[in-house]
């Protein structure tokens, strides 16, 4: 921990859930930060493509939905190289991802979470879609929400962490829902 203290501050960009599609808006935001965090359900490799800044600065967990049946068959090293937690030594501390899957109801897995990563200063988790910031006490709880276009409740998000060894600050951005698919609008009802 110590030498996390001499490091300078990082922007972190947070996803989760994009299911196979990430919203433009997100990876805009993504790539102006030092890192990228995904917390699963990733859904394609096309999306960590689309993530990632470079230099091995994508941090990216499984989840659930990440299974064989739903990747493209030249996709499943990629699959398979994906490991269910990931840490990211950051300024001022540790950052834990974890899909959350295994922990179950949102907001009741807090406490869990607090227990197994005693020493984080933050644990990241997605699985729920729910937008979710606990600051409560640390580590710190954050769920990103949906950065894809399913279950996005009112748009895709994602966090942004400001790690700087004396001080992080979180904020949440989310874009509203994207348009209608090219060709739905105007259309009329069809009489069945």
């Amino acid at each position: 921990e110590e030498a996390n203290r001499s490091m300078p501050a990082m922007r972190v960009a947070i996803v989760s859930d994009t299911h196979g599609e990430v919203d433009h808006r997100i990876v805009g935001e993504a790539l102006r930060c030092d890192y990228v965090v995904h917390a699963g359900d990733v859904g394609a490799a096309r999306v960590l493509e689309a993530l990632d800044p470079g230099d091995g600065r994508l941090v990216a967990v499984r989840g659930n939905n990440d299974v064989r049946e739903k990747w493209h068959p030249s996709e499943w090293p990629l699959l398979e190289s994906l490991p269910w937690e990931a840490r990211l030594a950051l300024p001022g501390g540790e950052l834990v991802v974890v899909h959350g899957h295994s922990y179950g109801t949102p907001g009741r897995c807090h406490d869990r979470m607090r227990r197994d990563y005693p020493d984080a200063r933050l644990v990241v988790y997605g699985h729920s879609h729910l937008k979710c910031t606990d600051q409560s006490q640390r580590p710190w709880i954050v769920n990103p929400g949906a950065a894809g276009r399913v279950r996005t409740h009112g748009g895709p998000t994602l966090c942004l962490l400001q790690a700087g060894a004396a001080r992080w600050r979180l904020d949440v951005r989310q874009f509203p829902p994207a348009t209608a698919a090219r060709g739905a609008r105007g259309r009329r009802p069809t009489a069945v």
